[in-house]
């Protein structure tokens, strides 16, 4: 259990130092700055800002299924064993909770382990559509507050038995059919 703490933990410090380096500080923007921010703010974001906030994305979603993975591997092995699944919803928890990122894990097979993971909105519902249509990824970008974000949804297939067993009713999940998607919503700067 401690280094499963271990490697929980070193994910989390991973991931809080590439978002505390991928951030704008807002408190140190001088007036200046602000009413520029403002005006960019009020205006569509630039292609190259939206295509640097989809590979923070792509980033942190590699970052994410590997630890998952490599949680469920080395630390799950009965039904006793507090789920990688369980841990993946901690861990984006507190990331979201910490930062100007909102990441959730959000169930595609109708049945969710925690009531919480279903999809919440309009985007969310259709995302799962589409990918359980065979869409790698779907995004769009999204204004609030008069700040521009991205929001995107990835699949979560079925990579390894032991998933099965925490979730019996995927194994019926046909090889690479999502069964559940991770939602991201992150600034574009």
């Amino acid at each position: 259990m401690k280094r499963f703490l271990l490697v929980v933990c070193s994910a989390s410090f991973a991931i809080a130092v590439f978002l505390s380096t991928h951030q704008w500080d807002h408190s140190t923007a001088n007036a200046q700055e602000s009413k520029a921010q403002e005006t960019k703010a009020r205006s569509t974001p630039n292609k190259k800002a939206i295509e640097r906030s989809r590979r923070t994305v792509k980033t942190l979603d590699n970052i994410f299924k590997q630890t998952i993975v490599l949680v469920t591997d080395k630390y799950v092995n009965d039904d006793d064993d507090f789920a990688a699944g369980s841990a993946a919803v901690l861990l984006f928890k507190n990331v979201s909770d910490g930062s100007d990122n909102t990441i959730r894990l959000i169930d595609a097979t109708g049945d969710p382990y925690e009531s919480e993971n279903v999809a919440k909105d309009d985007f969310e519902k259709e995302g799962i559509k589409k990918l359980k249509a065979g869409a790698k990824t779907v995004d769009e970008v999204i204004t609030q507050d008069g700040k521009h974000y991205l929001r995107a949804l990835t699949p979560v297939p079925v990579v390894m038995d032991k998933c099965i067993m925490c979730h019996a009713h995927y194994a019926d999940a046909k090889k690479g059919e999502p069964i559940g998607a991770i939602s991201y919503t992150v600034p574009i700067d």
